[in-house]
């Protein structure tokens, strides 16, 4: 389909009409010798005068010319069909314990070495975000208090970036669990996504929530949030230190998700092929709609008349003057 981007600019088509009504024919005044015997000298020389090139057909031929430029300034273009693209998208939050807590080196990694929690969540995580490369993905950190890290996003590197600024402590020493599921309730209030998840990843030893993790979990399942927790650390270690397992499986049980152990790679398996299972939302993408222009052609035509008609015209006084 083609159209006009400037159809307006044809209103300008009249102006060349109005101009050749209006105005008069140009003159130019030159000094010149009046003689009485002119026809004389004609016949005596054996040369005929000669004649002022115009006459209507140059008139309509200049309408047209004008008709042409005024097309190519409408910008006529050929629109092509938009290019759309389809993708099945998840819609997945990540809410990851700064707290102090998480500074214990009770965790033992793939190679035996001893390492703090939070090492071993961002571990866990840089694994995840690499298998869900598909989904968007957002990042919440939790301390004292709970904090938008990154919105939902496609931009994995960018998520990545952000979680290696993680630092135990940022958030504040103590832990805010039922705060992070409260603000994560709030981050997907107006997602369009048929299934929301959260992805919990901490000790699961809530100190400093203003909201209890019991009631927040019921606050999710009542939005319709899925909670996956994943439990980081020793549950045999001593004070904030200890892992709370049983808060982190009956948040998972309200809510109709998960609990899985992160020193358990199996179970981080189990992870990926539940999350596999949800139901995907397909997102269309409107890239952009192609266009080709096409003011090359009238405006070429315009040149190609106008250079015709000096050829004419030049072939035209070569002639006369062989005659001559």
């Amino acid at each position: 389909m083609w159209r006009f981007d400037y159809p307006w600019v044809f209103l300008l088509l009249p102006l060349a009409w109005l101009a050749y009504r209006m105005l008069g024919p140009y003159q130019e005044g030159r000094s010149a010798l009046r003689v009485p015997f002119f026809a004389a000298m004609r016949r005596a020389i054996g040369k005929q005068p000669g004649k002022a090139i115009g006459g209507r057909g140059h008139v309509w031929l200049n309408l047209l010319v004008w008709c042409l430029i005024v097309a190519a300034c409408a910008r006529p273009v050929l629109v092509e069909k938009p290019i759309q693209r389809e993708q099945p998208i998840r819609d997945l939050m990540l809410a990851i314990d700064i707290s102090q807590s998480m500074e214990a080196t009770d965790y033992t990694d793939a190679r035996g070495a001893k390492s703090d929690r939070l090492s071993a969540v961002k571990s866990v995580v840089r694994d995840f975000i690499a298998r869900r490369k598909d989904d968007r993905i957002g990042l919440i950190v939790f301390g004292t208090g709970a904090y938008p890290q990154a919105p939902l996003t496609l931009d994995h590197a960018s998520l990545l970036l952000l979680l290696d600024e993680v630092g135990i402590g940022m958030a504040g020493p103590n832990t805010a669990l039922g705060d992070a599921i409260g603000l994560t309730i709030k981050a997907l209030q107006h997602a369009q996504a048929r299934e929301k998840v959260l992805i919990l990843l901490t000790d699961g030893n809530d100190t400093s929530s203003a909201i209890t993790p019991d009631h927040a979990a019921h606050l999710a399942k009542t939005n319709g949030i899925v909670v996956h927790t994943i439990g980081i650390g020793d549950p045999q270690a001593t004070g904030d230190a200890k892992v709370d397992l049983v808060t982190l499986q009956a948040i998972a049980r309200t809510t109709g998700g998960k609990f899985f152990r992160a020193d358990d790679r199996q179970a981080l398996q189990q992870v990926y092929a539940t999350l596999d299972r949800l139901t995907p939302h397909t997102v269309r993408t409107f890239s952009h709609q192609p266009k080709r222009d096409l003011f090359v052609w009238p405006l070429g035509m315009a040149a190609g008349l106008l250079l015709l008609c000096q050829l004419l015209a030049l072939v035209r006084a070569r002639l006369a003057q062989a005659r001559a």
